[in-house]
This record gives C-alpha cells, structure tokens and sequence, in this order.
C-alpha cells in the first residue's frame, strides 16, 4: 500500500513537471502596458493587458479611459521579438512597435484609417 501510494506520488511528479517543461515561455510582451496618442493639441491616453495562453498565442484588451472605453478585445496579438503588432478590426487599428531589450518599453506607430501617429507604451509595474 505504501509503495502504491510512492508510485502514485512519482507519477504525479513526473506529470506536472512534463507539463512545465511543455508550456510555452512566455513572451516579453505579457503585461500591462501605458502610453497617451499625440491628437493635435490633445493626447489620449492608452492601456494595453497582453496575456498569453497556454500554447503560447498571445491575447489582449486595450483601454482609452479619457474616452470611457475599458476591455476593448485585440483581434490579433504578435510578437517575435523586437517586433511587436497587434490589431483591433472594429476599429480599423494596427500597431507596430519595436520591444526595447530590457522590456520595458514598445515604441511604434498607432495606425488609424489614413493616420499613423507614434505611440510608446511603457511598462506597468505593480
């Protein structure tokens, strides 16, 4: 019973670690994100929460609280590293940014209709 017992305890290890040793590193992209969109004489400001799955495929929300719009979905997220992109179609917007080498900012170009404006996100720590 107590050998059973060590068998079971020894594959369960060896399962989880298995499972580790799968999962997909994660991407520098992975967090939150803070900049503001130059508008003339205004700016917006701009939040992006990039996560990641399992398999490794990125997913998102992009926030623009001076407009009141929270939790927006990104519809395309990638990264290979510098490069960065992401898409939210029902908006008609791309980015295209360069992820700095020690992670802590994406500088790129916000892309609107007719309207490419720069855009650098900066890092949020907590």
């Amino acid at each position: 019973m107590k050998h059973q017992r060590t068998l079971q305890l020894a594959s369960l290890m060896l399962a989880l670690s298995l499972t580790c040793a799968l999962a997909a590193p994660t991407s520098a992209v992975v967090g939150d994100w803070e900049g503001a969109v130059q508008t003339g004489s205004n700016s917006l400001r701009v939040v992006l929460h990039v996560t990641q799955a399992k398999d490794g495929s990125l997913t998102g929300t992009f926030d623009s609280p001076d407009q009141g719009a929270i939790g927006i979905p990104l519809t395309t997220v990638t990264s290979d590293q510098p490069a960065f992109h992401f898409e939210i179609e029902r908006f008609g917007c791309k980015y295209d940014g360069t992820i700095a080498k020690d992670n802590s900012e994406i500088s790129g170009q916000w892309k609107q209709g007719t309207a490419s404006l720069p855009l650098n996100l900066k890092r949020v720590v907590k």
